[in-house]
């Protein structure tokens, strides 16, 4: 089964990190491995593999069997803000969001 998590406020390179954690993992084991990880995005990524795993569960599948098939992050709109700098110039700072796919299969 399918989920997907959009507009995550987490720049697409530092969820990619955590997200390579758990590919091909078994759900348990990604579960584990994720509430053991110190980055700020493994609580939303461990969230949306609960939440395929949910939707597996209500489309009949058997939750033992579940492992993280395809997971991957793309990128989303990039949020500009501006700071200003010496000389009354400007610089523009990025605050980059991610969209994280995740599709469960059986064993």
């Amino acid at each position: 089964m399918k989920a997907k998590l959009k507009f995550l406020r987490i720049s697409p390179r530092k969820t990619r990190q955590v997200v390579n954690l758990v590919r091909g993992k078994n759900v348990e084991d990604a579960i584990n491995i994720l509430q053991f990880t110190h980055r700020s995005a493994s609580l939303p990524v461990s969230k949306l593999i609960l939440s395929a795993m949910e939707n597996a569960r209500a489309a009949g599948k058997n939750v033992d069997s579940l492992f993280v098939e395809t997971i991957f992050v793309d990128e989303g709109p990039t949020l500009r803000r501006f700071r200003p700098r010496a000389m009354g110039r400007a610089t523009r700072i990025n605050k980059r969001t991610s969209h994280v796919t995740c599709e469960l299969a059986e064993r």
